[in-house]
């Protein structure tokens, strides 16, 4: 059973930086796509950063400010997103994700991804 653990979140000033990680147990899949997403209130999911099968892709908003990296240790993968010069509107619930599916194909969509993290809060104040 695939199980994704965030960590990392909470609060900062605008232009902080803050590094989430993400555990994931039982993901096997060594090609498949591994991505952040975050929510707000009032506001739909949005794709932040995916990783894998050798790509990276990065939603516009968080370019040249976000950066998503994967590890994999002894059974277990791992995957960080490191966020810098943070502004109030990066404000979110932040959630890992993962797929069976490779990152050729819309990645940053949520429909790809079949497994999801309980989300870890991220929250920048001006």
């Amino acid at each position: 059973q695939v199980q994704l653990v965030e960590s990392g979140g909470g609060s900062v000033q605008a232009g902080g930086s803050l590094r989430l990680s993400c555990a994931a147990t039982g993901y096997t899949y060594t090609s498949g796509c591994m991505a952040w997403f975050r929510q707000s209130p009032g506001k739909e999911r949005e794709g932040v950063a995916a990783i894998g099968s050798g790509r990276i892709l990065y939603a516009d908003s968080v370019k040249d400010r976000f950066i998503i990296s994967r590890d994999r240790d002894n059974g277990k993968v791992t995957i960080s997103l490191q966020m810098n010069s943070l502004k109030p509107e990066d404000t979110a619930m932040y959630y890992c994700a993962a797929s069976q599916f490779n990152c050729w194909v819309t990645p940053l969509d949520g429909r790809r991804h079949n497994y999801w993290g309980q989300g870890t809060q991220v929250t920048v104040s001006s």
